[in-house]
């Protein structure tokens, strides 16, 4: 929506992107889908018809016409189609023009095309070069965005907050609180007991998902002195390296290349993604990044050459086999007991998180499931929404967004982290006019009303025009991206 506009860079850079500033406006309800009519027609705004040409060409600006854009990014360039043709109407409707005067002064004042800080022609011409755009191009794109620019501070510009709102904002990151805090982990580890029987029926239960796949691969190392004779990097190697690759795209395999440049014999190996064999064993004869290569090869890739850090290998896939190893094998058992404890910890967490949410899990419960667990009970004092000196910012987020008096759980994406936190207490606190840092929250308060704003324009927007997609004509330019 309007977001992507605000955010727009002055930079000289941002505003020759094509002409095209990213503006996907949200449609609940965008009108009707039509069938009749010109196939050709893509979409309709209000009654002026753009074509599937159009929204071809618009597509094209984000890459080439034979590069393969998949249906959802085609869905996305629509939107932003036609809410760039909304903005178009909108600069016509509240017409807002941009002099060729004021569009010379507009180039001249930016930092780039600037010499000892006065404007460089021979600046100007290098970055055109530079960035292959002609001159017409580049200022009617610029004269574009920056009509743009006053639309958005039409809508937006001249805000100023009151000292009430400046203070709120202020308050919102910077009070104090203090929390109780179980670390649910100490919770947890009272859990994780499984038995021999558990960790079997688990295993039967998901048993796909302890198959490894296993490649036995030969494996040949290019150096200089095995292909010339001598220990150099020199023409006649790369010389033979070229012939190897191409030997190997004709569909040559490795016995043949080691017969015809008369090599030693290839060393053969079986490991897995980890580069470990089928007893768990390391293989370090190998380079962690020459089996990653191996395990993305294309099925059809029996035979190829690899490059890694400045060494070549020929390898040559044997076979491919998924190993299914048993509860019993270590590696296998250890799978099984993170997996068994993961599910314990979302166990845990969804009946305390489902009490919170039905008002069953007071303050009171609280100190009941430390004393009925022995869990310890920390008390901490968070100065401000950064304060990150014990807990993770993203949980200290969390954590500012409940009032005082209310439980809440916190957790980091892994379960690697997890905490029941009570805030006990929030200080409040004021900002001064006279503070070096009032100026900060003026304009972080100007944009939490700015962006009202522009969700209130949106809606406008919305209700003002009469947007028809014909999804059969869109097909048509899903089919030629694809």
């Amino acid at each position: 929506m309007l977001s992507s506009i605000r955010k727009f860079s002055t930079s000289i850079y941002a505003k020759i992107l094509l002409g095209i500033i990213i503006i996907p406006f949200v449609f609940w309800g965008m009108g009707s889908s039509f069938t009749s009519g010109s196939k050709n027609v893509v979409v309709v705004i209000d009654k002026e018809k753009y074509s599937t040409q159009d929204l071809a060409n618009f597509i094209q600006k984000f890459g080439s016409a034979n590069q393969e854009i998949d249906t959802s990014q085609i869905e996305e360039l629509l939107k932003i189609f036609i809410g760039e043709k909304l903005i178009e109407k909108e600069l016509e409707y509240f017409e807002i023009k941009l002099s060729d005067e004021s569009l010379s002064k507009l180039i001249k004042h930016q930092k780039g095309f600037k010499r000892e800080n006065k404007f460089s022609r021979t600046e100007y011409e290098k970055f055109l070069l530079e960035n292959n755009i002609s001159a017409v191009i580049f200022e009617a794109n610029l004269a574009k965005n920056e009509k743009k620019k006053q639309l958005l501070d039409f809508i937006g510009g001249g805000i100023l907050p009151s000292k009430f709102q400046v203070n709120a904002s202020y308050n919102e990151i910077n009070q104090k609180r203090n929390i109780q805090l179980i670390d649910l982990n100490d919770l947890f580890e009272k859990e994780f007991h499984f038995s021999i029987d558990q960790i079997k029926s688990y295993y039967e239960n998901n048993k796909d998902n302890y198959k490894e796949i296993y490649k036995s691969v030969k494996i040949f190392e290019l150096n200089p002195k095995a292909l010339t004779g001598i220990d150099e990097f020199n023409n006649i190697f790369f010389k033979k390296i070229d012939e190897i690759d191409e030997i190997i795209i004709k569909g040559g395999n490795l016995d043949y290349i080691i017969q015809k440049f008369n090599l030693e014999k290839a060393n053969t190996f079986t490991f897995n993604e980890f580069g470990k064999d089928i007893n768990t064993k390391k293989i370090i004869d190998l380079p962690q990044s020459l089996i990653k290569n191996i395990f993305t090869l294309n099925v059809t890739e029996s035979t190829a050459l690899i490059e890694i850090k400045d060494k070549y290998f020929i390898i040559e896939i044997i076979k491919t086999e998924n190993i299914e190893n048993g509860p019993e094998d270590e590696t296998v058992k250890k799978k099984i007991m993170l997996d068994l404890e993961m599910k314990t910890k979302r166990k845990l967490i969804a009946e305390i998180i489902s009490k919170i949410v039905q008002n069953n899990f007071t303050k009171t419960d609280f100190d009941k499931l430390s004393n009925d667990k022995n869990l310890l009970i920390k008390k901490v004092r968070l100065e401000n929404q950064n304060d990150n000196k014990i807990l993770k910012k993203i949980l200290v987020n969390k954590i500012y967004a409940i009032p005082e008096k209310k439980i809440i759980v916190v957790n980091d994406i892994n379960l690697t982290e997890s905490f029941l936190i009570y805030v006990d207490k929030v200080e409040n606190v004021t900002i001064s006019e006279q503070s070096e840092e009032y100026k900060k929250y003026v304009n972080l308060s100007k944009i939490k009303i700015t962006n009202g704003l522009f969700n209130t324009y949106d809606e406008y927007i919305k209700k003002k025009y009469k947007i028809d997609i014909n999804y059969k004509a869109l097909d048509i330019v899903k089919n030629y991206f694809n």
